[in-house]
This record gives C-alpha cells, sequence and structure tokens, in this order.
C-alpha cells in the first residue's frame, strides 16, 4: 500500500427534494383539496476518524464525493426519502483544512470523532402547507433547498508518541526495527526512508508507546532541499525527540546543528520540544573514540549525548526508557510516581530484546 499523507478532495452535499402540487379527486368523495407531499433533505456529507487506517490513499482515485438528492414530494400527502449520506472515513490524526490550505476546519486526532462538513438541502414544501380560508386551492410548492459544495484538503498527521529525526543514514531505520516489531527498509545509501515508519516498542506488558521514523533531513530542507520538511508534519504531536547523529561521521557537530536549524525553521513549536540526543553507530568505534565524540558534541549541544547501536543494541533500554519517561510526563503522570516506578523496573535477563 502506497502511503499519502495529503490530498484535495471535492464535497457536495445533496439538494433537497422539490414539493408537490396535487388535489384529491376521488370518486365519491364530495370534498377535494390540495395534498401535495414535502420533498425529501438532501444527503449530508461526514468525515469520521477510524482506527486501522495509516494512509489517505483511498482518495487518490476518487476526489468528489456528491451526497444523494432528495426525492420529490408525490400527491396524496406523499413525503420523498431524504438522499443519501456519504461519511468519509480516515485515518486518526486527519485534518481538515480549507481550500487555502491554512485554514483549520477540524482536527480528528481521536478515533471515533465524527464531524459535518456539508449539509444536504432541506425539502420543500408542498402544495397542502399552503392552503388556508382565503386560498383552498394553492397552485404552487416550494422547490428543494440547493446542497453545499466546497473544496477541502485532507492533511494525515500520524500519531506518535516519540518521533526520530536526524540526517539520512544516521540509523533511524535500524534503531526503529532494533526497538519494535517494524520492518522499515535498510540499506546503505541516503534517503532509504522515503514515507514515514511507525513501530510500537513494549518495555513491558503495561509500558507501550509509538515510534515514528521519518525521511532524513538535510540543510535546506526548510526551503524544499532533499524531501524538505514535508514529513516532519508527523512528529508534531510527539511527546519528545530523539535525535540521533551518526557517531562515524567527522562532523558530528555540524550533523546536529544541521537538524536543529531545520527544526527551528519548520516553525510550529517543533524546535521546542524536548530532544534526546543520542550518537549511534558506536559498535564501529573504541572506548577512546567513543568518550572523544561524546565530549565534542556535549560541548556544543549543552547535553551530555547517549551512546547507542542499533546493530548491536547497546544503549538502546537506556534510550528508550528516557523517551518513556518523557511520555509519561507529556500523559500527565506525576514526577514522584514516575521516579518511583523507575526505582522498580526489573532487568530483562539477558538483555532487552524487541
Amino acid at each position: 500500500m502506497k502511503f499519502l499523507d495529503q490530498c484535495k478532495i471535492f464535497i457536495r452535499s445533496g439538494n433537497g427534494g422539490g414539493g408537490s402540487v396535487s388535489f384529491r379527486r376521488e370518486k365519491y368523495i364530495e370534498y377535494g383539496g390540495p395534498d401535495g407531499g414535502d420533498g425529501g433533505r438532501g444527503g449530508d456529507i461526514w468525515i469520521e476518524a477510524v482506527e486501522g487506517l495509516n494512509t489517505l490513499i483511498d482518495y487518490r482515485y476518487q476526489q468528489h464525493f456528491k451526497a444523494g438528492t432528495g426525492v420529490h414530494g408525490m400527491g396524496r400527502q406523499r413525503h420523498g426519502a431524504a438522499g443519501d449520506d456519504i461519511v468519509l472515513k480516515v485515518p486518526v490524526g486527519t485534518e481538515v483544512l480549507e481550500e487555502d490550505k491554512e485554514t483549520l476546519i477540524v482536527d480528528l486526532d481521536q478515533a471515533g470523532m465524527r464531524v459535518l462538513l456539508a449539509k444536504g438541502g432541506n425539502g420543500g414544501w408542498g402544495n397542502l402547507h399552503f392552503k388556508g380560508p382565503v386560498n383552498q386551492a394553492p397552485m404552487w410548492a416550494n422547490p428543494g433547498q440547493e446542497g453545499e459544495e466546497r473544496w477541502l484538503w485532507l492533511r494525515l498527521k500520524l500519531i506518535a508518541d516519540v518521533g526520530l529525526v536526524g540526517l539520512p543514514n544516521a540509523g533511524k531505520s535500524t534503531f526503529l526495527a532494533a526497538a519494535s516489531a517494524a520492518k522499515p527498509k535498510i540499506a546503505d545509501y541516503p534517503f532509504t526512508t522515503l514515507t514515514p515508519n511507525l513501530g510500537v516498542v513494549d518495555l513491558s506488558t503495561s509500558e507501550r508507546f509509538v515510534l515514528a521514523d521519518i525521511p532524513g533531513l538535510i540543510e535546506g530542507a526548510s526551503e524544499g532541499a532533499g524531501l524538505g520538511t514535508r514529513f516532519l508534519g508527523h512528529v508534531e504531536r510527539s511527546a519528545t525527540l530523539i535525535h540521533l547523529v551518526d557517531a562515524t561521521q567527522d562532523d558530528i557537530v555540524g550533523a546536529w546543528t544541521t537538524i536543529r536549524g531545520e527544526l527551528e525553521a519548520y516553525g510550529d513549536e517543533l524546535g521546542d520540544k524536548s530532544e534526546i540526543l543520542a550518537l549511534n553507530k558506536i559498535d564501529a568505534l573504541d572506548d577512546e573514540t567513543r568518550a572523544a565524540k561524546q565530549a565534542e558534541l556535549e560541548a556544543v549541544a549543552g547535553v551530555k549525548p547517549l551512546l547507542i547501536s542499533g546493530v548491536s543494541g547497546e544503549g538502546v533500554t537506556e534510550l528508550l526508557r528516557a523517551a518513556y519517561r518523557q511520555v509519561r510526563v507529556r500523559r500527565g503522570d506525576a514526577v514522584a510516581e514516575i521516579e518511583e516506578d523507575e526505582d522498580h523496573i526489573e532487568e530483562t535477563p539477558g538483555g532487552w530484546q524487541p
């Protein structure tokens, strides 16, 4: 299944059915009179967030959605049936935007949310409604109201507790595969990851969070270089960011500075999110080089980076624990409660395994 995180659609609610002009004419009935029924209302357009979807690919092949028109009224006081509604099912985390792609209509960030996008037109009154002592034989009825139509943008922002950021080939996909059961594409060339990947991290039976890996950023991404910052929206909702830096490269400070600059340029308070800094691929370095790289990055970043290896699993547990702590803070757990739980953590015999 292809990944699609934004699309433009056209919606139109149904027109209301017209009222009927009719008169009662039956044998042996002394008095007749108007008996035209009302038209049915037009169908509505709804949008609903459902679980089990993670892409907007369904709207790649169908962009126009038109609800049913109400049935016209008929004689003998028969009212027309209402037009069929349309329900657009989208993944949790989908934003609905106006045609300008900036004005937010609704953010469907919870499963089961259901919002009316376009209301169908009311059905017209039949001539039965217009009879009276003065006008006992009205010869007119109301037409149905027109439905609403509009162009909308759908933009998906994945629901993830923790986001992975870094330069291409920083080892993000390898780390995701080591920390969860996800199987992202892993290769030794840049931009292996072209679409976001999600993985569920199970630290224990009661400790679980969602980890998102997005395509790597490069310098100038905020201006459209590489894959740009289009996919950064998928980590906007996260509680914290894990910033992976390739420890085997020469300029680790430049790598960290580049990503920080792009996060700040993206805006939406992404640059203000808590960040867990980690030097990856330390399995390729000796102890002396590790310490030197760690000290060099700490001097610039102001925090001591964790040392990890997605290949060997070294340091992965500590990093995931630090990330889960930030997730719990975001969820509103008390700091004292978190510290108490951390004091009673039992280490898995033989080391942690995904």
